[in-house]
């Protein structure tokens, strides 16, 4: 108490001289940390109303770092774990994919071994409650809902749950355990010789699940193959760094980080890697970030394989986490990445101007980037060359595809978009399964049955055009008819994955709606083609005055 007296009447003295001040008086400095803690006192100390102090400084920290770069941030202790637990592997829980449907949890799969499939929860079971939290007819987040189904490992939670067919709910009572999250959507043959594996995320377990779906590959037939990282914004280095080590031989770089206080840190190949004389194809587009530009950008600067789609997003900036011990935390930028040849990855942005940063997609699309190649300049100045090849690629920002791709808009219509930001589609295939199952089960017993012969016919549009109608959305027969064949096929995509797997969405979409994934299978089987951008690289473009990038 003796303590706080003597510095508030310290302050107090400071804060009369500043007032009483006169041109003979010393002048007073405080250092950055002083003004800062002697600020946090005096509002503490004399502002008018109580003081919540943990806010104030938490508001400060955040105010702080806006004002250095895009991606250094503070989360509070709720949000520290919702960000890290994605990129962890797993957390403790009942092992249950849902989906929300008019206030009611269905379950959609469970987890292969996991909690809910070793006590008998089966598809299209809905749940009533868990514990004493009611679920159903109650409005809830998933935020929620996942904060009453996740828990430590091996307490347990009692659920009341409703199945079709059955009068009564049944009871469960299931012990939580580890749920894996897995970074690999899906994995499979696109054709007799080409492996395709789609990543979402490269996380602590991304290596070992990857090794996994090439070992599958390879069984089945796989010579080449196609790596889809489209919408993939990243996670951790380790993760790229494993998997670019893969295709590379020993003693090559991988991407580099460079800064004036941490110095240079190289991330290179210690082991041959186990895929190197396969052709590799990569796919990406504007929302491929961080640790997908680190992969991509190695696999280019090596000459190791091709990049198919759009320009990267440009995250290039490494964050270090520094954590509380309240479990809060600061993830702050510490150095760039860089790519082998030595390309920043990171894109232009200016200190403090985060919404400048964060519409620049937008404005790329305005510009025309995402729809014509020849909107992208790429001047001499951000000019770089391949290792091996002395192919020309360039910086600037992101990492420039080997062969561009431009973005399909020909079946999107606002009639669509309406449809999918009310959730129509994928309310309307949940209720589809859940009254169906057990006869497509029995008409399509395989995945393979299912995709070659079950289609989305009439009624089912119909079906979709009138839940639209329930839900305010005017019908609009002109783009209906333009967005059909596109809706068709999602809608069949979303019943066969609650029916099988995520693979099954990705086998059914890919080849009708992606054309990324189309000319980066029809170029990997194109030897001549693929051999020519892989020597040569994509064409010069015309050249503006831009400074280079550091």
């Amino acid at each position: 108490m003796k303590r706080i007296i003597i510095t508030l009447s310290a302050m107090a003295a400071i804060i009369a001289c500043h007032g009483q001040r006169n041109a003979s008086m010393p002048e007073i400095t405080f250092t950055p940390q002083q003004k800062l803690h002697y600020a946090e006192k005096i509002i503490e100390s004399y502002y008018v109303d109580d003081v919540n102090s943990d806010k104030i400084v938490q508001e400060a920290i955040v105010a702080m770092l806006k004002t250095l770069d895009p991606h250094s941030s503070y989360s509070d202790p709720e949000e520290t774990k919702e960000l890290t637990t994605p990129l962890e592997g797993n957390f403790s829980g009942i092992g249950i994919q849902f989906n929300m449907l008019n206030d009611t949890l269905f379950v959609i799969q469970t987890t292969s071994g996991g909690p809910s499939e070793k006590v008998g929860i089966l598809p299209g079971d809905r749940i009533l409650s868990a514990g004493d939290s009611i679920i159903s007819g109650v409005k809830s987040p998933n935020s929620r809902i996942l904060k009453i189904l996740r828990g430590p490992k091996g307490s347990r939670v009692d659920l009341k749950v409703l199945r079709k067919g059955v009068k009564e709910p049944i009871d469960f009572s299931i012990t939580r355990d580890d749920i894996p999250i897995y970074s690999i959507d899906a994995a499979y043959m696109a054709d007799p010789q080409t492996g395709y594996i789609r990543i979402s995320r490269f996380a602590e377990e991304t290596d070992a699940e990857f090794r996994k779906a090439v070992k599958k590959l390879r069984s089945q037939g796989m010579k080449q193959l196609i790596i889809d990282l489209e919408d993939n914004g990243g996670g951790y280095l380790n993760a790229a760094h494993q998997l670019a080590s893969h295709f590379l031989k020993k003693g090559d770089l991988v991407v580099y980080t460079d800064a004036p206080k941490m110095g240079k840190m190289v991330y290179g190949v210690e082991q041959p890697g186990d895929l190197q004389t396969e052709k590799v194809v990569v796919l990406a587009n504007q929302y491929s970030a961080s640790a997908s530009e680190i992969l991509s950008g190695a696999l280019q600067d090596n000459d190791r394989g091709l990049i198919v789609g759009r320009r990267t997003f440009g995250k290039g900036l490494v964050q270090r986490p520094f954590p509380f011990p309240d479990g809060s935390m600061i993830r702050l930028t510490v150095s760039k990445y860089y790519t082998p040849a030595g390309r920043s990855i990171q894109k232009p942005y200016a200190a403090g101007d985060e919404e400048s940063y964060r519409k620049d997609i937008i404005h790329r699309y305005e510009a025309g980037e995402f729809s014509s190649e020849d909107s992208i300049h790429l001047p001499d100045s951000l000019r770089f060359e391949t290792l091996h090849n002395h192919r020309p690629v360039y910086g600037g920002g992101g990492i420039m595809p080997d062969l561009f791709v431009p973005i399909d808009t020909t079946a999107y219509s606002e009639y669509y978009r309406d449809l999918v930001a009310k959730g129509i589609l994928n309310r309307y295939c949940i209720t589809y399964v859940d009254n169906n199952r057990k006869q497509l089960k029995a008409d399509y017993p395989t995945e393979e049955a299912f995709i070659s012969r079950f289609s989305v016919g009439d009624p089912m549009m119909q079906e979709i055009v009138k839940m639209g109608e329930s839900d305010s959305i005017k019908f609009n027969q002109e783009q209906f008819d333009r967005s059909r064949a596109m809706m068709e096929t999602i809608v069949k995509g979303i019943i066969g994955r609650d029916l099988f797997e995520t693979s099954t969405y990705f086998k059914v979409v890919n080849p009708v709606l992606n054309p990324v994934f189309r000319q980066g299978l029809e170029l990997i089987n194109d030897d001549k083609r693929y051999n020519r951008l892989l020597r040569e690289g994509r064409k010069a473009q015309p050249v503006q005055k831009v400074e280079k990038v550091a």
